[in-house]
């Protein structure tokens, strides 16, 4: 009797815990005090990260949007890269995206307003239309978005494009000059180029010097040639002046480009540097008077000069004449001087004063004054 009881005990205690097993999930494990409640996983999960937010990071700048396509054919479209080689001859179509695009373009297409260029703005895009291309017009195509209020615009730098074309033509290795021979001023404080651009893409060139006739090596250091622009001076010395020429070998044949004069300067750039001289303080009446202001400056920088005195209230007659020259200073630099005479034929009274000089160059103004007495 005790034997049957103990067997039945056993056997709901089984039962029992068939049951409890049921209920719990399967292969959980009971959690101990402290156990992460987060299930731990091995999966790789690549976080995502609002695109907003990363433009509201301080150190993040909006990426530039490349907008320009060049049309191979009617109805197909490319995105140019950032070098293209074309034969002369072939027409040029580029577009680019936005309601209000700017351009810029080989310089003397726009010096000469040459009519086998045009640019129009259409509702959605702008077309930039170059025919009958030439070797000259190589260099660089660009556009760029315009953001606007009012009639205030300024340049969208997240939304533009660009290409360098090379347009090659028999007989051109360097894009043509419309001169001769060019002067390139080398200026202590800033890089100076040597502009021998060539139109063929593989093209090597190199720099020499006239006299002594040698090579110029550009090491990287001193000098370089870039392709887009030609050979620059890094740091520009009065030792590199002289008559420089480049030569390009391409396609087992070579050419000369023109003669460059390199001339040093020696007035650094900033506001004239202007004087004002009257040959006499005290003039007598009936006499002739000149008062002349100087300005010594650098060779490439045109100066404006403006004159106030006297007689000007009383339209007074007055003669004035504005001359300018190079001159060369110690050790071969090279100054631009700039004068402007004002002449006053029969003084008189009404002449006794002030004159003042004003010189005006892109950097700045500077004036200058005198006085002249009735004696």
């Amino acid at each position: 009797m005790k034997l049957w009881l103990l067997l039945g005990l056993l056997i709901v205690h089984e039962a029992l815990e068939d049951v409890a097993a049921q209920h719990l999930p399967k292969n959980k494990q009971p959690k101990e005090q402290g156990e992460n409640r987060i299930k731990p996983t091995n999966k790789k999960v690549k976080p995502k990260v609002p695109k907003i937010k990363d433009r509201d990071t301080a150190d993040s700048t909006p990426k530039s949007q490349s907008i320009m396509m060049q049309v191979t054919e009617k109805g197909r479209f490319q995105r140019p890269a950032a070098t293209l080689s074309l034969a002369a001859g072939q027409t040029v179509e580029l577009r680019c995206k936005g309601s209000k695009i700017g351009w810029s373009y080989p310089a003397y297409l726009d010096t000469f307003k040459d009519s086998r260029l045009s640019v129009k703005q259409h509702e959605r895009y702008s077309q930039l239309t170059l025919v009958n291309s030439t070797a000259a017009d190589t260099g660089e195509f660009s556009c760029w978005g315009q953001l606007c209020t009012g009639y205030i615009c300024r340049r969208d730098e997240a939304r533009t494009g660009s290409t360098y074309i090379f347009f090659t033509e028999k007989g051109e290795l360097f894009v043509p000059s419309a001169s001769y021979f060019d002067v390139v001023y080398l200026n202590p404080d800033r890089q100076a180029v040597v502009p021998c651009r060539v139109t063929v893409l593989s093209a090597k060139v190199t720099l020499h010097r006239e006299f002594p006739a040698k090579e110029i090596p550009a090491n990287g250091t001193d000098i370089i040639y870039d392709l887009k622009r030609g050979f620059v001076y890094l740091q520009p010395h009065y030792d590199h002046q002289g008559v420089v020429y480049c030569k390009a070998e391409a396609g087992g044949k070579s050419q000369i480009s023109i003669k460059y004069q390199l001339l040093y300067v020696e007035v650094p750039s900033g506001p004239p540097s202007t004087t004002i001289l009257a040959p006499s303080n005290k003039v007598k009446g009936g006499d002739d008077i000149s008062v002349l202001c100087t300005v010594l400056g650098e060779p490439d920088v045109e100066v404006e000069f403006r004159w106030l005195f006297p007689g000007q209230k009383d339209e007074r007659p007055v003669t004035i004449q504005d001359t300018w020259r190079l001159i060369h200073r110690g050790l071969g630099h090279t100054t631009r001087i700039s004068q402007s005479i004002i002449t006053v034929e029969d003084f008189e009274t009404i002449d006794a004063g002030y004159y003042i000089c004003t010189a005006q160059n892109p950097r700045g103004q500077t004036t200058v004054a005198t006085t002249v007495e009735f004696s």
